[in-house]
């Protein structure tokens, strides 16, 4: 950031933790005491700054403390799913006030499921009892950056192109952003549990398969949103395993969720998705088991080059097939392929099926967007 002048570029400084007194943003901004004091002043008015307890003295007076008001508005955030949806209204800070989940079918189309996510959102909203500043939407499948809509998703039949903004923004008169699931389960998964990391990746494996990328703090989406699709990487060995996005060989087809629910399925075991897959394995049954270690081998081929990479310090396994065989058989492979200088100081964690994380990352991109410094200033001025 540079020198910080604007009241929107020194709430950004309190929010963030990089100040938390008058002082230290006096010695940040080189304002003016009267200047400095003007802006604080407009944040507290506008219900975005609040002055709490003292600092700890080395003598002199002790500093007020400086935070930024996380109760004054809630955020609506939702991670829908292939078979499911979650949905929850939390505070600026991300702490869930209510929840409602349940069964969707994303093949049914963005419009019955979007209405349900709607009327989970107008109960939340009611119990909530505080002004909505944005909505936040995670999503199975690729979306462009600065777009609220799916882009050419192999999984969500109906969805491209859909105005999943205009769905939901008139009804909750607040701006709504959507992102890939993998995507916001990295960025969930930084900010709550691993915000020193420079590198952090989030591997989501249930119907499909996608990474999410965190790199210097930010999720990184490549030019239109591609970055992390590794579901599509082809195995040469499996030229007969077709995709739902019409290629032979990528590995969604041969080790997601949706890939196994299958192969058990023809072996007389009946199982309709990832989530089937995963409660065979939690069952003990052998074929699950050793369908799910043989998977986990594939995924961790395919990471060992990614990790090869970018490097990454943490790598989350998560998502239906997020269990102790498949991340063993990610491991046993992706530690003997990867170079031992990538994979020296290498955590792979499992991260449960997700949905949480990706709450938590759709709300920290609806409060980043909405209490960006320009942004922040724009709705000062309008005020005046």
């Amino acid at each position: 950031m540079t020198t910080p002048t604007s009241a929107g570029e020194l709430l950004q400084l309190v929010r963030t933790g990089q100040a938390s007194t008058r002082k230290a943003l006096l010695e940040r901004s080189g304002l003016s005491r009267s200047t400095l004091t003007a802006r604080l002043e407009q944040l507290q008015t506008a219900g975005l700054l609040a002055e709490g307890g003292q600092e700890d003295s080395t003598g002199g007076r002790p500093a007020r403390q400086l935070c930024f008001d996380d109760r004054h508005a809630v955020v609506l955030a939702a991670s829908i799913d292939t078979t499911h949806a979650e949905a929850a209204v939390t505070d600026l800070a991300g702490r869930v006030l209510a929840r409602r989940a349940g069964a969707v079918r994303v093949a049914d189309g963005p419009e019955p499921v979007l209405d349900r996510i709607a009327e989970w959102f107008e109960a939340l909203r009611a119990e909530a009892a505080r002004p909505v500043c944005g909505v936040g939407v995670s999503v199975p499948g690729p979306v462009e950056p600065g777009r609220a809509r799916v882009t050419q998703p192999p999984i969500m039949p109906g969805w491209d192109g859909y105005p999943i903004d205009a769905h939901l923004g008139a009804r909750f008169g607040a701006p709504v952003l959507v992102d890939n699931d993998a995507n916001l389960m990295a960025l969930g998964e930084h900010r709550a549990r691993h915000p020193e990391s420079a590198a952090l990746v989030v591997v989501k494996v249930s119907t499909g398969i996608g990474a999410g990328l965190v790199l210097g703090g930010e999720v990184y989406r490549g030019i239109d949103g591609g970055a992390g699709d590794i579901g599509h990487i082809r195995l040469p060995d499996h030229p007969e395993a077709r995709c739902p996005c019409g290629s032979l060989g990528c590995l969604a087809a041969v080790a997601g969720g949706g890939a196994l629910a299958a192969k058990l399925t023809a072996l007389g075991l009946p199982t309709e998705s990832g989530s089937g897959v995963r409660d065979r394995i939690t069952a003990g049954d052998p074929a699950a088991v050793r369908l799910a270690e043989v998977a986990g081998r594939q995924v961790g081929a395919v990471l060992a080059t990614l990790v090869c990479v970018v490097n990454p310090g943490v790598v989350v396994i998560a998502g239906d097939l997020a269990e102790p065989h498949f991340v063993a058989g990610v491991r046993e492979v992706l530690y003997r392929r990867a170079l031992p200088r990538a994979t020296q100081n290498l955590r792979v964690e499992i991260g449960g099926r997700g949905e949480g994380m990706a709450v938590a990352g759709a709300v920290a991109m609806v409060v980043d967007a909405v209490f960006a410094p320009a942004e922040v200033d724009r709705r000062l001025a309008a005020r005046v």
